[in-house]
């Protein structure tokens, strides 16, 4: 998918004036822009370490996102960029999870679309800017979702859940399975 959306995001905190307005652009990772991906995925490590048992290397970085190479070999799987006025503000990786359902002598194929990876820098937090990404991103995949976040992960839980809540107006179910918290829902 070689996509560019541009989208209008209020200016910080969610003002309303239309002077503050910002672009927002959702962009196709191309796999030539890889290494600044892989830059960006330092401050979203950083972050997630709060998290998660996770160590700087020897090298003083943390290691390489496993399988980063399978978005663009494999089908199925989505990285973009979001970008706030021309500046490179976080990424979203978004994949398709297959599944076959048992149904009588016949294995009916059936799945749903993922958030493997969301990230907003710091400094473009509550702005917008995640908000419009995530609906930007389950308009352009139409499906069966689940979006999911660590248990420990009290921000992400409440960011998803007030997303989620806003753009199916409430039909959408939760459950909790092996620690992580999961937002099932149709977009």
């Amino acid at each position: 998918m070689d996509t560019v959306d541009k989208c209008k995001t209020s200016g910080a905190r969610g003002a309303s004036d239309a002077s503050d307005e910002q672009e927002l652009l959702i962009k196709a990772v191309q796999s030539e822009e890889k290494p600044i991906l892989q830059h960006l995925m330092q401050f979203y490590f950083y972050d997630f370490s709060e998290y998660v048992y996770c160590d700087v290397e020897t090298d003083g970085w943390f290691g390489a996102y496993p399988a980063l190479d399978s978005y663009w070999e494999d089908s199925g799987k989505y990285p973009f960029f979001i970008m706030q006025n021309g500046k490179y503000a976080g990424f979203v990786f978004v994949r398709w999870v297959e599944k076959l359902v048992p149904e009588s002598t016949e294995q009916l194929q059936q799945g749903h679309y993922s958030i493997a990876e969301f990230f907003v820098m710091k400094k473009y937090r509550r702005s917008g800017i995640g908000r419009v990404a995530a609906e930007w991103v389950f308009n352009q995949f139409k499906g069966n979702w689940e979006v999911f976040q660590m248990g420990n992960n009290k921000p992400a839980h409440q960011f998803w859940v007030a997303i989620i809540n806003d753009y199916t107006n409430g039909n959408f179910s939760e459950r909790t399975e092996n620690g992580r918290t999961i937002q099932t829902f149709i977009s």
